[in-house]
């Protein structure tokens, strides 16, 4: 049924694109990946439904025809007397050589994505953008913030790292959602959320806890997934294109409440930011930096 499944949206993009949502979460009976809202993501996206589906739909094909064939001609009514050999030279040659040539395929695209997330931007190295294969359309900035993503037992510190001024970030139950921030999703709506500008790229160091364990940071729309190791800074990046909400979890098995660490990314306006970080830094107080800003 995956197959089935798999080979149908290769044939049908409009179909998977149609499932999709601006929500910035999966919503009940959404398919296909999250909205893409920045170069990484378009190149994820672009990747899964080119090159990948395309390779998935012809293996399920391939594999299927071989079936058909195998159960038309060889079973015992059509083929009571079966041979005797036991290798084909050339059959075991193309068995090996052609899913090398499709690994090699998928793999080049993969890399070049790959290559993106972990390419900090400098304002003149080109992005894969919507195209895997363009080898670079899209201008990406250089940092403008940079934020410190600390893994902890079993929640989030984050740190405006030129700024000096950090919070923790740590999930909602139902009933502190309904009096807090009624709509927001179930397992993933936070207390404090990181607060960054559109269309600015931003650099995310990820650590964990040095007496902790090993976390991982993950924003499906942002196209970025990257471990987050006690007493070592990895780094990545997103430039958002929209405003919103944006959700994310830890995605490495952390320990015992490991589904209980979401992470909530909130996307503003420049003005909006420059109103929050300044009051922030006056303040040294999340909640009085985040009534700036409108409600959720």
């Amino acid at each position: 049924m995956g197959a089935a499944a798999a080979a149908a949206l290769a044939l049908m993009p409009a179909l998977a694109f149609a499932q999709q949502s601006s929500a910035g979460h999966p919503e009940p009976g959404q398919f296909h990946l999250q909205p893409s809202v920045t170069p990484i993501m378009d190149s994820i996206v672009a990747f899964h439904d080119g090159i990948l589906m395309w390779s998935i739909s012809l293996i399920v094909l391939l594999v299927l025809a071989l079936l058909v064939i195998v159960m038309v001609r060889f079973n015992a009514k059509a083929n009571p007397v079966p041979a005797r050999f036991t290798h084909n030279t050339l059959v075991e040659v193309i068995w090996t050589v052609v899913p090398i040539l499709a690994l090699v395929v998928i793999a080049i695209p993969s890399f070049g994505v790959l290559s993106d997330q972990m390419t900090m931007p400098d304002g003149e190295r080109k992005y894969l953008g919507a195209n895997v294969f363009s080898m670079g359309e899209v201008d990406v900035p250089a940092p403008a913030l940079t934020v410190k993503a600390s893994g902890e037992q079993w929640y989030w510190n984050y740190e405006y790292v030129d700024q000096g001024v950090a919070f923790d970030s740590n999930m909602l139950n139902e009933d502190e959602i309904a009096a807090l921030k009624p709509g927001q999703p179930r397992l993933l709506a936070v207390n404090n959320e990181l607060v960054v500008p559109v269309n600015t790229t931003v650099r995310m160091q990820i650590t964990a806890s040095p007496s902790g364990v090993i976390h991982a940071f993950a924003v499906p729309s942002f196209g970025i997934k990257v471990d987050a190791v006690p007493g070592r800074l990895n780094e990545t990046w997103f430039n958002a294109r929209e405003t919103g909400m944006y959700y994310g979890q830890c995605s490495e098995l952390c320990g015992k409440d490991h589904a209980f660490m979401p992470i909530g990314v909130r996307v503003v306006t420049e003005p909006e930011f420059e109103a929050f970080i300044t009051a922030f830094e006056e303040s040294r107080d999340y909640a009085t930096a985040v009534a700036t800003l409108p409600a959720l």
